[in-house]
């Protein structure tokens, strides 16, 4: 199998739980329609994005793992025979709750989780107040189709998760997210942030010549408390090659699926002509474990 073909859900979220999970599933069903043996769904695609405001009513949107979105999307990709990346807010135990990301396996079964381990806390994304840091490391999650290094969102901006995740043996950088621009932002300053949030990912797919996917939500919601300007989601989820090359891209203010389909022995030919692995000074990094260098 020298090719994988992939699905992107970009959708947009209401209150309405049973609109959103029906609406992730047309978007599974209309990728598998064009191919796609993989289908990867935006960071917490089952509600809205909660976190613009600290209200501990939001909690009761949290569920277990196994639950009930996972029998959901589980049956769907035994149905498909397909594999499906969900990302869900998780009730660990009374009071411990994670953002986490579930892969479900061709035949319905979790293949593997994985818990967002950094967590931010800024205006509008108060994430630290919902979820625990995640325990389960950076360890891709074998599937039928590869090894898949899947990481949530505010992961994306650091180097180390992706590197830690190719030097796993993960075949593939996968990001849900909910990113956007605070529609009080000027112009040029939301295009900066933006275009930011590609390159670096971008720059993931270069430096470990692995093909990197990235999926967001699109669409305005509103802060709920009234107090802050809302989040304009900026969509624009895409695929990125082995060498950063952009394969596929989506509008920045559209509901799509995108399906692009990935030469998977394109990583081994590329390290070969650019072996960053092998030329790393591992003997003279010991300061990067530490918080800051003085």
């Amino acid at each position: 199998m020298n090719t994988l073909r992939v699905g992107l859900v970009q959708q947009r979220c209401t209150d309405n739980r049973q609109e959103n999970i029906d609406k992730s599933i047309h978007g599974i069903r209309e990728a598998a329609a064009q191919g796609a043996r993989l289908a990867i769904l935006q960071e917490l695609h089952c509600t809205p994005y909660f976190c613009q405001t600290e209200d501990t009513r939001c909690f009761d949107l949290a569920e277990p793992i196994p639950g009930p979105a996972t029998e959901v999307f589980g049956a769907l990709a035994k149905e498909l025979g397909m594999v499906i990346v969900t990302s869900l807010f998780e009730r660990r135990a009374p009071g411990l709750y994670h953002n986490t990301a579930v892969v479900l396996e061709t035949d319905g079964a979790i293949a593997g989780r994985y818990r967002k381990m950094h967590i931010p806390d800024d205006p509008g994304y108060y994430e630290k107040f919902y979820f625990t840091p995640g325990d389960l490391g950076f360890t891709p999650i074998a599937t039928s189709i590869g090894r898949l290094g899947v990481l949530v969102c505010w992961d994306q901006w650091y180097p180390e998760a992706a590197r830690l995740m190719a030097m796993a043996g993960a075949e593939l950088l996968i990001y849900p997210t909910a990113i956007g621009a605070d529609p009080a932002d000027a112009p040029e300053e939301q295009t900066r942030q933006r275009e930011a949030w590609v390159t670096i990912q971008r720059g993931h797919a270069i430096a470990n010549s692995i093909p990197v996917i990235s999926v967001n939500r699109v669409g305005f919601e509103a802060d709920p408390s009234g107090v802050g300007a809302g989040a304009q989601f900026w969509g624009s989820s895409f695929v990125a090659g082995c060498q950063g090359e952009l394969l596929a891209v989506a509008p920045i203010d559209q509901e799509q699926v995108l399906v692009v389909e990935l030469d998977r022995r394109r990583s081994e030919q590329v390290r070969r002509i650019w072996p960053y692995l092998r030329d790393r000074r591992i003997d003279a990094y010991d300061d990067l474990v530490r918080r800051y260098r003085d």
